[in-house]
């Protein structure tokens, strides 16, 4: 059986909320119970020595009392719940409360037993006299007996002050308890809302509406988190979309052209309009060379992305491999009237000779195609630590800065034109950063308008 989130974090609150409330009475009744037993007890005690000091002060001497006063004690004593009884040394009562008035102390013994079976059910008490000694100068001159119910003496101020405690509590819990619920029901909404937009906003990605953005605020870092995970998911897809899209745009475009050379071609030879002549069949070949590249191209940027991919690493000198690459360009930069440069010494790196070659191979022509004539690529192999830094830069055309996040995308080109003069299908690139990243490497590119671009490429040593 499912709950929403909104039911469990109301009933955690309230869970809370009644274990923390009856906890808390358990524990304030223990404590105050024991407080305030012993504050009967020592409070019954204060009284029953305050009876017994001002019946001590009536003494006059020579075995005489004076008895007005003490009668006056004692009444004023059984008044405020005390039943006491005086006595000289020989034994002989001076004045009894019962003898006063016995039926009143029946009800106060009574009420008093009622008193402490209220609050004390299980404490079996019973009527007991205590008997305190009366001295004077420090001689033993009689007794007071003062009778109270046990264990615990209570008074109905006493009473009535821990039912009055009790009742504090429980409305104390009662609140405690409503407040919970409204408080865990205000939380679980504040909660549950932002989540449930989330939900709402990734059915929506499920379903391929990517346009759906979460702009509900929350104080809830952990929720911020999230929305602006689902947020940034959305405009991820939402971008990949649009760069399959036009992919599949420029794989059209790139196909497009050749195949339709290739059918005007044909169809003016089979129509014999044109002669099937040594140039004209050299033109159609190329165009099945230029598809075939393309389609070369795009197999092996499968194959560099597959899991299956393997490296075959081997020990070699950089420098070495991009001097030889440098050699084999040379002709190509001279017919353009483009110097290229290289600097560095030996670097020996532990990595995969030919793909690594690959990479330069594709960087060099990346600079070659958009470097103007009169223009300069410098290359340059540094180590730095354990990394080796590789720079390709030119100072041709550059790459517009809305384009630069996009270079390393599939068939992606910033030439919109996708004129074949300034460029292949946009995939040499995306070769490069895979082979790259597959050595635990990353690159990066810098461009300005008009001022060149340059390429980064960071790689591990590992030797």
């Amino acid at each position: 059986m499912k709950f929403s989130l909104r039911i469990k974090l109301s009933v955690s609150y309230l869970l809370v909320a009644v274990t923390s409330v009856v906890l808390a009475m358990m524990l304030t009744n223990m404590f105050l119970d024991s407080h305030f037993r012993k504050y009967v007890n020592q409070n019954q005690e204060k009284r029953n020595r305050e009876v017994v000091t001002a019946v001590s002060q009536q003494y006059l001497g020579d075995g005489k009392w004076n008895t007005e006063m003490v009668e006056a004690i004692g009444v004023s004593a059984l008044e405020n719940g005390l039943i006491i009884k005086v006595k000289d040394i020989s034994g002989r009562v001076i004045w009894d409360a019962t003898a006063h008035n016995n039926g009143m102390c029946q009800r106060i013994i009574e009420h008093m037993a009622r008193n402490v079976s209220r609050r004390y059910p299980d404490a079996g008490g019973s009527y007991t006299e205590i008997p305190y000694e009366v001295t004077y100068n420090q001689k033993s001159v009689g007794l007071v007996e003062i009778g109270s119910y046990g264990p615990y003496y209570l008074s109905d101020n006493d009473l009535a002050f821990i039912n009055t405690l009790n009742k504090i509590l429980i409305a104390v819990g009662v609140f405690s308890v409503i407040f919970s619920l409204v408080l865990g029901s205000i939380m679980a909404k504040k909660l549950s809302q932002p989540i449930a937009r989330v939900i709402s906003s990734a059915q929506s990605i499920a379903r391929g509406y990517f346009s759906d953005r979460i702009t509900e605020k929350s104080t809830t870092e952990e929720i911020c988190q999230l929305t602006s995970t689902i947020n940034n998911l959305a405009q991820t897809l939402e971008n990949q979309e649009a760069l399959r899209k036009k992919m599949s745009a420029d794989m059209a475009h790139e196909l497009r052209t050749p195949l339709a050379t290739l059918q005007s071609h044909m169809e003016a030879m089979i129509d014999g309009i044109w002669e099937p002549d040594a140039d004209r069949l050299k033109s159609c070949y190329e165009e099945i060379i230029r598809i075939n590249k393309m389609v070369g191209d795009l197999e092996k940027l499968a194959k560099y992305e597959s899991e299956g991919f393997v490296l075959d690493k081997t020990v070699f000198d950089m420098s070495a491999l991009i001097r030889r690459i440098i050699c084999n360009f040379e002709p190509e930069f001279k017919n353009n009237g483009i110097e290229i440069a290289f600097e560095g010494g030996t670097e020996e790196i532990f990595a995969d000779k030919d793909k690594m070659s690959q990479v330069i191979i594709n960087l060099l022509s990346n600079a070659l195609k958009y470097t103007q004539e009169g223009g300069k690529v410098e290359i340059s192999a540094k180590s730095k630590g354990d990394v080796l830094e590789i720079r390709v830069k030119d100072n041709g055309q550059g790459i517009p800065e809305e384009d630069l996040p996009f270079v390393f995308e599939r068939l992606y080109r910033a030439d919109k034109s996708r004129n074949r003069k300034t460029g292949g299908a946009g995939i040499g690139l995306t070769i490069a950063k895979t082979i790259v990243e597959a050595h635990n490497g990353h690159i990066e590119v810098y461009s300005k308008i008009n001022e060149g671009t340059e390429f980064l490429i960071t790689l591990p040593k590992g030797i």
